[in-house]
């Protein structure tokens, strides 16, 4: 089955006729979630149509059709933008793989951040750089160049220091997804996933569900070794010339317990 197929059917299972209005008349249900023919009912389109796209086949699907079938599926934004790139791959920019580079005026602005952890992630979650505060929060060697990807899920000491780690796991799982869509057949971003995939039985798990999500804004509650519990408001920011990269800023309110740690940390590792 292709990525579209698989896709479909994953947000499909995740359904109810109940959330969806659709009437069951008391039958018994062999699947989880819609059945197919719901799903088309609720789109508009025909049962056989809509099989086919789960097959794999797009059929060059117009913007309406691709609309109707988000809206019977109840997408999100970020899954709605997944969505059109399965179903219009040619659509998308192939670029050459090659080496990541960072501008040294983007190096400046993390690394000159005070107050607050700022970082540079790349378009395949590896950690490109940051300030003191960034590396201290995650408790690496200023400059350490890692993965935050198999960091989350790899490393035990991240299991202690995210509070909800199954919530922000799913959400590092859903940022891959979405760069799938960025960077379709890319050799790396394959080769990041596949390790996940073979190291953790958590991220295989949570990948085969298709999460999709687009990283904006948030919060993140962390408690760390040193300083202990800190309530942080994460904003990221897309490079624009090369949108695989993120700029990430977590802060906590001037004045806060949050912020008085987070002084301690600089402290403590200046």
């Amino acid at each position: 089955m292709s990525e579209l197929g698989e896709f479909l059917r994953a947000r499909r299972s995740q359904l109810t006729p109940a959330e969806t209005g659709v009437p069951t008349y008391g039958t018994t249900r062999r699947v989880p979630g819609l059945r197919r023919e719901e799903v088309a009912l609720l789109a508009g389109v025909s049962a056989t149509y809509y099989t086919r796209l789960e097959q794999g086949e797009s059929h060059q699907m117009s913007d309406s059709v691709v609309e109707a079938i988000a809206n019977a599926l109840r997408l999100d934004d970020g899954e709605r933008v997944h969505l059109r790139r399965l179903a219009w791959p040619a659509h998308q920019n192939r670029r050459e793989a090659k080496p990541e580079e960072v501008r040294d005026s983007l190096l400046a602005v993390v690394e000159n951040t005070p107050g607050q952890v700022a970082m540079i992630v790349g378009r395949y979650l590896d950690l490109l750089g940051g300030n003191r505060l960034a590396y201290a929060l995650y408790g690496l060697r200023p400059g350490q160049r890692i993965n935050m990807a198999h960091h989350m899920f790899l490393e035990p000491s991240m299991r202690d220091l995210v509070v909800d780690w199954p919530a922000s796991a799913r959400d590092v799982a859903a940022y891959l997804r979405m760069a799938t869509g960025d960077l379709p057949d890319d050799p790396q971003l394959a080769e990041v996933i596949g390790a996940l995939s073979i190291k953790s039985p958590e991220f295989a798990e949570i990948w085969a569900t298709h999460p999709v999500a687009e990283c904006m804004h948030g919060r993140q509650e962390l408690d760390h070794p040193l300083v202990g519990r800190l309530t942080l408001t994460e904003e990221t920011f897309r490079v624009p010339d090369d949108p695989g990269q993120r700029l990430i800023f977590l802060g906590a309110t001037p004045g806060s317990d949050a912020a008085e740690r987070l002084q301690l940390l600089d402290s403590l590792v200046s």
